[in-house]
């Protein structure tokens, strides 16, 4: 399954094909233009900044991946009412069409009267049929590149795969023991990275936009 973004200040009547051009954007930038599979034709996938995508497309494309409960789980629960930060979320679009993203979130860890700021990095969406091709993993090395860009690096967390996260990214539960969360979580896929994770008691939601780091916004 492809989920079509629907074009950018369009009436919603319908998909419309994202316009696009592999060859205009390799020239521009050809770090994020790379070959998805291998074999003799290699479909070409970009990396686009996920805010110049519809909202419906995304939304389908979380559906695809996710299915229609994701709501229900904790993470939506963390990061509460709050935007993505634009800096640091991406979409991974094929022949113009959207088969992948990457969304960051401003959250806090809080206890009592204390605030420690924290970027939550996900949910990484890919559409079934484009799953196993790498796409996950490029988006998430995009977004810690950008996040180490911007300086918002020094707090990162997520909840995923122990295993898969310490070993490509070097997130790990060391210093997440005490940190408590809105809903059910196993313990050990509670992970975070950067200089500035508190190793600290306090309860996980989100955080107010005027508490974001200007850098976030621009």
């Amino acid at each position: 399954m492809k989920v079509t973004p629907f074009a950018p200040g369009r009436p919603s009547d319908g998909p419309v094909i994202l316009a696009f051009s592999v060859a205009k954007a390799k020239a521009r930038c050809p770090s994020r233009v790379y070959a998805a599979q291998s074999g003799p034709e290699m479909p070409l996938i970009t990396l686009v900044p996920l805010a110049s995508i519809n909202p419906t497309a995304v939304e389908m494309l979380l559906d695809a991946a996710f299915g229609p409960d994701r709501f229900t789980r904790t993470a939506y629960t963390i990061r509460g009412g709050t935007k993505p930060v634009a800096a640091l979320s991406f979409a991974a679009v094929e022949d113009g069409v959207l088969v992948g993203s990457i969304q960051c979130w401003p959250i806090a860890l809080v206890d009592d009267d204390r605030l420690f700021p924290l970027i939550m990095v996900g949910p990484v969406a890919v559409v079934p049929d484009h799953q196993g091709d790498g796409i996950g993993r490029r988006l998430m090395t995009q977004a810690l590149d950008a996040a180490a860009f911007t300086g918002l690096d020094d707090a990162l967390m997520l909840i995923g795969d122990p295993d898969y996260y310490g070993r490509f990214f070097g997130f790990s539960a060391d210093r997440t023991a005490r940190w408590a969360a809105p809903g059910p979580v196993e313990r050990h896929r509670l992970l975070a990275r950067g200089d500035a994770v508190p190793d600290s008691t306090g309860m996980l939601g989100p955080r107010v936009a005027e508490t974001m780091p200007v850098a976030a916004s621009a």
